[in-house]
């Protein structure tokens, strides 16, 4: 119970900085650093899949709360939080499916494996291969038993002519010290089509269309301690780039705007392993001490999201005040809410 209360305070903690990411996972991740980098590698990503896949939808959303663009210099300030839903399939993953060379689950150990989001439980003994002792077996890393991925957006949306709006996302270098660094930028559009269209006609259509635009870039630099004597320089970094494109339609009503949307998502992941880190590998000739020393020793790429997205949601707007909340059906369905204030409609 103090693990799981651990891990769901320090993840709540890192969600003010859109990063899930918990100091137990920082220790726990070193772990896999033993056998072959390429199986640290494929050990990581597949640890830290619903981080990657929740902060990847989560960085994508609420970028919109209507159809209506705002008229020209208009503006609002908005604070609005997703928590994405990690489903049970990326609560766990089976080790045998990921290819492994230098290592393999010991003799009755239990092949799946928690993920980051997964069961808050003791992760797969793993044996290395070639090891005729059993004095380099390691379980691999315990879930965190939290199966939301949150993050909060700062948004400033302004209108400008032609019934267009612009928002910004934005956060600077922030150093989170042992906890490493992150910075982030966002940038999106939205463009109301009926006046487009229908020009002053447009008035008669009982309802607003948009469509929106979505970019944001999240970087983290996390630092570690792998070994008995480590590399000061040890640090993981990633990336993670989202966009989106959505059709929305909506309908105001006095001071409540309820909408739709349809869309399509994508977000794009990078990590590298940087530093010096000793190795876990077995005795032999050219490696008589079971230790072995690599430089970097693993980086990875991937398409977390790619896919479509629907969403219902509303918004208050009362006065300078407003209240957004939305619900949307993705590979991860996520739920977001927040307020803002702001000027004019």
């Amino acid at each position: 119970m103090e693990r799981k209360f651990r891990a769901l305070k320090n993840t709540l903690l890192f969600s003010a900085f859109l990063l899930p990411a918990t100091s137990m996972a920082q220790d726990e991740i070193g772990t896999a650093f033993k056998g072959a980098p390429a199986d640290a590698s494929k050990l990581t990503q597949a640890y830290l899949k619903p981080i990657f896949t929740g902060l990847g939808t989560a960085i994508n959303s609420g970028w919109f709360t209507s159809a209506k663009a705002k008229n020209t210099l208009r503006f609002d300030l908005r604070f609005t939080v997703t928590a994405a839903i990690v489903p049970n399939s990326d609560k766990s993953f089976d080790v045998r499916s990921l290819g492994l060379t230098s290592m393999a689950p010991s003799p009755n150990a239990n092949p799946i494996s928690p993920t980051f989001s997964g069961e808050d439980k003791q992760g797969t003994r793993m044996h290395l291969n070639g090891d005729p002792t059993t004095t380099n077996d390691f379980n691999l890393p315990n879930g965190t038993d939290f199966g939301y991925i949150p993050a909060p957006q700062l948004q400033l949306t302004v209108g400008i002519p032609q019934n267009i709006d612009v928002s910004l996302r934005y956060i600077p270098k922030v150093d989170l010290k042992d906890y490493g660094q992150i910075d982030m930028f966002g940038a999106g559009a939205k463009v109301e089509v009926l006046p487009l269209i229908l020009g002053k006609a447009q008035k008669v259509v009982p309802i607003d269309v948009a469509v929106a635009l979505g970019f944001t870039q999240l970087n983290y630099n996390l630092p570690l301690s792998v070994g008995s004597n480590p590399d000061p320089n040890q640090r993981l970094t990633a990336k993670i780039k989202g966009m989106s494109a959505d059709a929305i339609v909506s309908k105001t009503i006095a001071v409540f705007t309820p909408f739709a949307s349809v869309g399509y998502q994508k977000s794009e992941s990078s990590l590298k392993a940087l530093g010096t880190y000793e190795f876990q590998v077995p005795v032999s000739p050219a490696t008589p001490t079971g230790r072995q020393i690599y430089n970097d020793p693993f980086a990875f790429s991937q398409t977390d999201v790619s896919g479509m997205r629907a969403s219902l949601g509303f918004q208050l707007h009362l006065a300078f005040f407003r209240v957004y909340a939305s619900y949307t059906q993705a590979k991860y369905a996520y739920v977001n809410g927040g307020i803002g204030f702001g000027i004019g409609k």
